[in-house]
């Protein structure tokens, strides 16, 4: 059977108690038509905010997004449901590199020199995926045990967290307001709303920041018009502004950790599945990454955001009980059509910075948790003396985004940081390997970490 056909799951209407839509088969067209719409409505709200915290075009993420999301469902032979949207991993390199709203309106150079790093991040990625297919994915726990992964990605988080109290200060009830929404809504709803609360609680800061009038306010970025005005000239119909990279050694090199991020969220991603549909994809570990890293160097060629497998649609999944890749292809046609909507995209350029300054402190803070999570789930023994001090070190320098040059090359907190966690884990572990003492950290597989 070709890889492009699905099996009609019982009449295509009903899904009977205890049963699920396998990734194979499929509902009639117009059910599977208004689950891919929903599975755009969960990703919408954390994917449109990469663009809205770094300035880029939206409606151009959108697009790969979309393109992005039928490339992997292509690679892995429609084997593995997921929706790649914007990993927020890129947000801290892209503002090292300049690419952040608060340089608004970014000129061409500047979003060109992001994007360098967004391809090389996808290329080592790609690259990753093709050495995993011949030999297996063991090498990476090795590599990258629980007490280095946890540490880079919480020291991620933890290295935005200026970003946000700028965001935060630009407008703080709007942001307190966004953020209490967004917290609520988490709590409050159930099913698919709980499951798009970022996107709820953003819309409740929209209708606040227009009762205080930040919509009708004109702004320098924007021309001298209010945004209200600019999302009013915004046509209708229109092809996304593309971008091409350039290839600025100062910043690269701190794209090159994010390629460990986005590793974990793809491996965590499929043990998420494979848990919700019983079915084993250990086999498509390295095509999962493969195409993870083609898609994010696509949107690196183009203009878009770096590009990861997303929890939010897991949760679409687990309400639906249908994890039919046909959804997917239709959430990716559905995003195509959004992203040739310029005024969408304009609506997403101009949001307030208190609302973002709201989103934010919730998911930068939930990046640096879930590196304790990983700890925590993978039981890291913190009480050995080379977990402790790896872990310790890196956090300290990527919070307080320690730089270091070498020739035309800049080291942000970051890549100092993961470096450290990397070099302090697996150095001291060899001397005390040498030395006969008992220093040797558990290892294990990373868990997905978008939030």
């Amino acid at each position: 059977m070709s890889m492009f056909s699905w099996t009609l799951h019982g009449d295509g209407k009903e899904i009977a108690p205890g049963a699920a839509v396998a990734p194979d088969e499929r509902l009639t067209y117009p059910r599977t038509i208004g689950i891919g719409m929903q599975h755009v409505l969960a990703m919408m709200g954390a994917t449109l905010l990469v663009p809205a915290i770094t300035g880029m075009p939206a409606a151009t993420t959108m697009f790969f997004s979309a393109v992005g999301t039928a490339l992997f469902l292509t690679i892995t032979r429609n084997r593995v449901p997921s929706y790649l949207g914007s990993s927020f991993a890129f947000l801290a390199p892209l503002a090292a590199a300049g690419v952040n709203s608060a340089n608004a309106p970014l000129d061409a150079a500047t979003i060109s020199k992001g994007l360098g790093g967004v391809l090389l991040a996808g290329v080592l990625l790609a690259l990753v995926g093709v050495a995993v297919n011949w030999l297996g994915a063991d090498w990476i726990a090795k590599l990258m045990p629980p007490v280095v992964t946890g540490t880079i990605v919480a020291l991620i988080g933890l290295n935005l967290a200026g970003t946000a109290r700028d965001q935060w200060e630009a407008s703080p009830w709007t942001a307190l307001v966004t953020l209490v929404a967004v917290l609520v809504s988490m709590v409050a709803f159930r099913g698919f709303l709980g499951r798009i609360a970022i996107l709820v609680g953003a819309l409740i800061g929209a209708a606040f920041s227009a009762l205080r009038g930040e919509w009708t306010t004109a702004l320098d970025s924007l021309g001298g018009l209010t945004p209200a005005e600019y999302i009013g000239q915004a046509a209708w119909f229109g092809t996304p502004e593309f971008h091409s990279p350039t290839f600025d050694p100062s910043v690269l090199v701190a794209f090159v950790p994010v390629v460990l991020i986005l590793m974990a969220e793809n491996i965590g991603h499929l043990k998420s599945v494979t848990a919700m549909t019983g079915r084993n994809l250990d086999a498509e570990t390295g095509r999962a990454l493969f195409a993870d890293g083609l898609a994010t160097t696509v949107a690196g060629l183009g203009g878009g955001s770096g590009t990861t497998t997303y929890a939010e649609n897991i949760g679409v999944m687990a309400a639906t009980r249908v994890y039919s890749t046909l959804a997917y292809w239709a959430a990716a046609v559905f995003a195509l059509v959004l992203s040739l909507v310029p005024k969408f995209g304009a609506m997403v350029a101009v949001i307030p910075t208190g609302i973002l300054g709201g989103l934010s402190v919730l998911l930068f803070g939930l990046i640096a948790v879930l590196g304790g999570r990983i700890w925590v789930e993978n039981r890291v023994d913190f009480t050995k003396p080379v977990n402790l001090v790896a872990a310790a070190v890196a956090l300290i320098v990527g919070t307080a985004d320690f730089t270091a040059t070498a020739g035309s090359m800049v080291f942000n907190g970051i890549a100092l940081g993961s470096i450290a966690a990397l070099a302090i884990f697996h150095g001291l572990g060899w001397i005390a390997k040498v030395r006969g003492s008992d220093s040797e950290s558990s290892h294990g597989t990373p868990v997905d970490t978008e939030a």
